[in-house]
């Protein structure tokens, strides 16, 4: 099951690793509110190199996550995960991005006028 959830980043947890029976692993989870009428807060995981992902967003950003959701058993318990597999920055919700000063020197004659 592939589905996409959209919420602004609040908190990033710290990188996990170590062995197991089919070697070196490392995860990182991180936890994301959407924006409902009634918030709602999940903890996302990310493993091996999708790790690397959540070095490019901070903090607050807006971001459009690819999530599978899967469950399974362990010991008669289940256990279930929400990965990623993308992670999007979404733009500022203002609109368009704000617009660079011009130069303050254009290159232009200050006495060239028309009149």
């Amino acid at each position: 099951m592939s589905l996409e959830v959209k919420g602004k980043l609040i908190q990033k947890l710290a990188v996990e690793s170590g062995e197991g029976k089919n070697g070196r692993w490392e995860k990182q989870q991180f936890v994301i509110e959407t924006d409902e009428q009634f918030p709602k807060k999940i903890c996302i995981v990310l493993w091996g190199d999708k790790v690397a992902m959540l070095g490019k967003v901070t903090e607050g950003d807006i971001l459009k996550v690819s999530i599978n959701i899967e469950s399974r058993e362990f010991n008669t318990r289940w256990y279930t995960d929400v990965k990623a597999w993308r992670i999007e920055k979404e733009a500022d919700e203002g609109g368009a991005p704000m617009p660079e000063e011009p130069p303050a020197d254009l290159g232009l004659p200050d006495d060239d006028l028309p009149f």
